[in-house]
Formats: structure tokens, sequence, C-alpha cells
């Protein structure tokens, strides 16, 4: 599927949960909905249009237990929200932990994505790995009190494992074994992710507030349109990302076509924001004006390495040192061919 708009939501969850229904009722795309599981069967995408911004939301095919394992093609379906900047897991309310159900549905899930290398929620471990082609294993930490998931003994022992003999390990937090071996795999994809627990309309006031209470979730009813505006701002704030106007010199801002910044895309800095202008931008700026939040004081000065807020505006001021390097025979920095045709030396025929 290909990538479109500011961002990429996936929708994962069990079949017969919603997922198709939220899709038709946050977007213009019209979905498949029917009263029997896996009506979903391709990616089905759609837009978002919020705060200016165009959000691509991915409806997936249900994925059930052993999905990591290929079971129902649950490795495509991962696949494609390993590209996804965030995954709304669609949880059915009445099958939780709130309504006193058997079915533990969002452990299921959870474990079924870390075992593809999905980490949801989840920092980069702060371990800092050289490798080294002699002086053996050198086990050093920053942490107050030392490591106490894990000992020197047990970290050679896993390097050993990957066949590395020579290496030098500094552990900037209180580790475990897992995250060591997150680190030494490298292939660990870390997204953010909200638990959207559906049919709420089904539920009690007491469910529903033991629920909405538990972090990173959030109650909805596509049957009653309930919770569509909390959800799509708690999407915005999960995704981080930072609209900034253009303004020319002696004119108004441009609110009406925002430069969308993210950390998940690039970042969010000056030099991101004029990469997104032009590619040859960043070289030629000599500094810009900011106005907002993220500045001490209107119209400051700044340059690439500052870091930019909602809704700033800023002014790009170009150097005039990319104006002296001429072109062709009056460029400064020309090589040491003649500038004219005529003087150059012709090549002697290849003898045959």
């Amino acid at each position: 599927m290909v990538k479109y708009g500011h961002g990429r939501v996936a929708l994962i969850g069990f079949p017969s949960v919603g997922k198709s229904t939220l899709l038709s009722a946050l977007t213009e795309t019209v979905s498949e909905v029917a009263a029997y599981e896996f009506t979903t069967l391709t990616c089905i995408p759609g837009v978002i249009h919020y705060n200016d911004a165009k959000i691509q939301l991915l409806d997936l095919p249900g994925i059930i237990e052993g999905a990591s394992e290929g079971k129902g093609r649950g490795r495509q379906v991962i696949a494609v929200a390993k590209s996804s900047d965030l995954i709304l897991m669609v949880l059915d309310a009445c099958k939780s932990e709130a309504a006193n159900s058997r079915y533990a549905h969002k452990d299921i899930l959870t474990r079924e994505l870390e075992a593809v290398g999905l980490r949801l929620n989840q920092k980069p471990p702060g371990i800092y790995l050289k490798k080294k082609k002699a002086g053996g294993v050198q086990v050093n930490n920053t942490v107050v009190g030392g490591l106490t998931k894990i000992d020197e003994k047990t970290v050679s022992r896993i390097l050993q494992e990957y066949k590395i003999h020579h290496a030098e390990v500094l552990f900037r937090e209180d580790c475990n074994v897992d995250q060591l071996i997150d680190v030494l795999e490298g292939n660990r994809k870390y997204v953010r992710c909200l638990y959207v627990y559906n049919k709420v309309d089904a539920l009690t006031i007491e469910e529903v507030d033991a629920l909405s209470r538990r972090p990173d979730s959030v109650c909805i009813s596509c049957y009653m349109n309930l919770g569509m505006d909390h959800l799509l701002k708690r999407v915005w704030d999960a995704m981080g990302l930072v609209r900034v106007y253009a303004k020319k010199m002696g004119e108004k801002a441009d609110f009406e076509e925002p430069v969308v910044l993210s950390d998940s895309r690039g970042g969010t800095k000056v030099t991101h924001f004029c990469s997104q202008l032009h590619a040859e931008l960043p070289k030629q700026l000599k500094y810009a004006l900011v106005w907002g939040t993220s500045p001490k004081h209107m119209g400051q000065r700044v340059g690439l390495r500052h870091a930019l807020e909602d809704e700033d505006v800023v002014q790009v001021v170009k150097s005039d040192d990319h104006l002296l390097v001429g072109v062709g025979r009056f460029s400064t920095t020309k090589r040491n061919d003649p500038a004219k045709i005529a003087d150059r030396v012709k090549k002697t025929k290849l003898k045959t």
C-alpha cells in the first residue's frame, strides 16, 4: 500500500469488532460491513482530514490467534502495520476485562505483534553496543545503584550466542534480557498504540468509566457515533504532528496550506521545514524568523537546529553566498578545462 498524506494509521483487531464501521465513520471511504466475520479481505485505505492535515487510515483484515506464525494471512497484515506511524487496536468492549469477560483480546494481539518485532508504547532501550576486534567484552553502566535485572555474566553469554566475543556495552538505564536481545537483533519497530474500545453502548456507566481510565485507552461507539471527536484528538496527540505556516517577507502568513512535520518522518526542526520547501534550501539558509510558541519572543532569529512547535509561523531568509558562485565559464569553482571550445586539446586518435 502506497503511503499518502502526513501520517499513516492502521486498524488492527479481531474480526467483527467494528474496524470497517470506524473507517466509514472517520473517512469518506465506504467499507463493506456485514454480520459475519472476515468481511474485509484486503487492505482498504481512507483519508482523515483533520486540522488541515491528511492522515491515511488503513482498514486491515481481522487477525486471529497465531497470526505471527502465518495463520489467516496474519504475516501480511502485520507487515502493513509495521509501516504505520500509529496503531489503533480496536477491541470489543463487551469482551474486555471490564465486562468480566473470559476473553483477553488485548493480551493476545499484543503478544502476536511482539512476536514479529513490534513494540507497542515502548522506547528504544538505552543500551550502547560497539563491536571491536580485540579486548574481550567490557560491560559498563551509568545507572544509579547498578543493574538489577541483568548481570555481566548474562550479558557475556548472550553476546556469545550471537558470536560477539569483543565488544563494549554501556547501559544507560536498567534494562532486562529481552531489551538487550532487541538491541542485538536490530530489527525492532517501536510504535505508538491506542486501545480503542468499541460498542461501549452495551456497557454500564461504571464499566465505561473503568475502561476510559486505563492508559492509552479510548471508548467509542460506532453504532451511536459516540467519542469520535475525542478519538481524533487522541490520534493527533499520539502522532505528534506539527503544523508550520510559511510567511513571505512583507506579506501575511499563508494559513491555508501548512507544512506538516513529525518526529516519525524526519523531525520537527527548521532544517526539516526547509527540506520540505526545497532540497537545497537548508544549505542556502542565512537565518529564519519564527513567531509562535517555540521562540522566546515574536520574530526571533533562529538557525537550522531550532525545534518548531504546532502552529508556528516561519519566514526563511536566504544568504547571498550561493549567488557568488557563477554558472558555466563564470563559475568560481571551475575545473582546469579551458573556457573556449577552440582552446581545448583534442585527444589523439586510437591506433588501430
